[in-house]
This record gives C-alpha cells, sequence and structure tokens, in this order.
C-alpha cells in the first residue's frame, strides 16, 4: 500500500490540439497503475509556455518534473524538436516520451533522444502502460 503523504508524480503534457491532451489525460486518469502515487499533469499549447515551465523548475524544488509528454505532431512547434531541445538543455533530464504521426516517424523519436513513443490515435492501454514504464525507471535511478 502507498504512504499518504508520497510525491505525486508530475507529468508535463505539449500538444497545440486540446483533444490530443484530453485523449492523453482521460488515458492516464489519476494514476497510470494500482501500485504507483498519483500524477498531476502540467499541460501545455505552446512550446514558449513549456519552456517558461521548465525554466521555473530549480534544481531542489519540491515538485521536480518526472515525465514530458510531447505531442510530434505540434505546430508550429513539433514536440520531435521539442524533445531534442530538452534533452540538450535540461541537466539530468527526466524520461521524454513523444507521439508521432506514424510508426515509421520512430527514428525521429530516437533522433529526439526520446526514451519512448507511442502513435496517434493515442491507445489508452499502451499509454498507460509505456508512462507507467518510465516512471518506474525514473524512480528506480533516482533511488
Amino acid at each position: 500500500m502507498l504512504d499518504a503523504k508520497e510525491r505525486k508524480y508530475s507529468i508535463v503534457l505539449y500538444s497545440d490540439d486540446s483533444t490530443v491532451r484530453e485523449a492523453v489525460i482521460s488515458a492516464l486518469g489519476t494514476r497510470v497503475a494500482p501500485d504507483m502515487a498519483e500524477h498531476v499533469i502540467h499541460q501545455f499549447a505552446t512550446g514558449a509556455a513549456l519552456r517558461l515551465f521548465v525554466d521555473a523548475k530549480k534544481p531542489g524544488n519540491d515538485s521536480p518534473i518526472d515525465l514530458f509528454i510531447l505531442d510530434g505532431e505540434a505546430v508550429p512547434e513539433g514536440g520531435i524538436g521539442m524533445a531534442r531541445q530538452l534533452k540538450d538543455e535540461v541537466f539530468n533530464c527526466p524520461p521524454v516520451m513523444v507521439i508521432t504521426g506514424r510508426k515509421e516517424d520512430a527514428w525521429l523519436a530516437a533522433w529526439s533522444r526520446a526514451e519512448a513513443n507511442v502513435l496517434h490515435p493515442v491507445d489508452p492501454f499502451t499509454l498507460a502502460h509505456t508512462v507507467a514504464d518510465l516512471l518506474r525507471s525514473r524512480t528506480i535511478a533516482n533511488v
């Protein structure tokens, strides 16, 4: 059983499309697996807003970011380029998952150094399972 005082996971979600953000939020619910803590999702529709949020997160902050979920099909600034920028510029960058439009775009996700990718339209089971795996790997790496 989880401790009631356990910190919630902090997930950052970026997509210019509100229907994509709604699909991700719906698929993830309040917790991605019964054995894991709940999470809070910070959603952003623009790259500029996402960068301001990330820049405000200083080392030692009580609420670090645990995972980025980025829409590779976002316009005008795609999540794949954003993923690469985060990996280049954020010290000890949390895991990144990109949502791509085609399975053939997996190489772009690899180029961006994202730890995982899923396809549009979002499959709730696949998304929740992938997020749980990424959060678990982040938790293990930080122990």
